[in-house]
């Protein structure tokens, strides 16, 4: 799928990382790229087009869709972060963490496949996380699990419509989202040239950083060689 003139739509697109890979696109020749957010007056990087959406209000998704009707690429990359404790947390917490991380991509993907196949078919990038694959984060971490299932599922799905489905895997990127943590991070711009190219190459999954391809390799081994604090008890 070539990013050149195609219709471009980045969910969060106006910081961090979908601002980067909206920039991506506009700069690879997209033809249009809609960068949205709840408030649209947040985005402000030339060449994109704001649009107002809300990825947990269905009625918020289904006129995004309406006005942006012309998308062929679809980037679920919205995203919060609560972090919330599995034992100690209020369910409405974690149930906030999945509105965002899990209903909202699946939302967004039933709004824009429809007319993404009467294009003529096309792509969605889900930004998954390392995360999808290791429960350190509670409810952050379940949600991208859930997401990554969900990519799985519907990449079977959708291949005989002609719509392509990659998930981006990445760790620490040095966005406002990771502003706390102390640990080695990529930056924003470079996951966004790995996540594009992925697009056009087809790829199903793209790990954007060596904590990436490290945790997706240990995934065959035992349970306790992903957390040391299971090999030492």
């Amino acid at each position: 799928m070539q990013i050149e003139d195609a219709v471009v739509l980045v969910t969060g697109g106006n910081r961090g990382l979908g601002r980067a890979i909206a920039a991506e696109a506009v700069a690879r020749g997209a033809r249009k790229v809609y960068a949205a957010a709840r408030d649209p007056r947040t985005v402000t990087d030339p060449g994109v087009v704001p649009l107002a959406l809300d990825v947990t209000d269905p009625e918020s998704v289904a006129a995004a869709a309406r006005v942006a009707s012309d998308v062929t690429i679809l980037v679920n990359n919205a995203a919060s972060s609560v972090n919330a404790n599995f034992l100690d947390s209020d369910v409405e917490g974690i149930r906030r963490e999945f509105e965002t991380n899990f209903y909202g991509p699946l939302l967004l993907t039933q709004a824009f496949v429809p007319g993404i196949v009467a294009n003529g078919g096309g792509h969605i990038l889900n930004i998954n996380s390392v995360l999808s694959w290791i429960g350190l984060t509670d409810s952050y971490s379940a949600s991208k699990a859930a997401l990554w299932s969900m990519t799985n599922s519907v990449r079977l799905q959708l291949l005989p419509k002609g719509v392509g489905v990659t998930g981006l895997h990445v760790g620490y990127i040095d966005t406002d989202m990771s502003a706390h943590v102390d640990a080695p991070k990529i930056a924003p711009e470079d996951v966004a040239r790995q996540a594009i190219d992925g697009i056009e190459a087809g790829a199903f999954e793209v790990l954007a950083d060596g904590i990436a391809r490290q945790v997706r390799a240990s995934l065959s081994a035992e349970v306790a060689a992903m957390y040391p604090q299971l090999a030492a008890a």
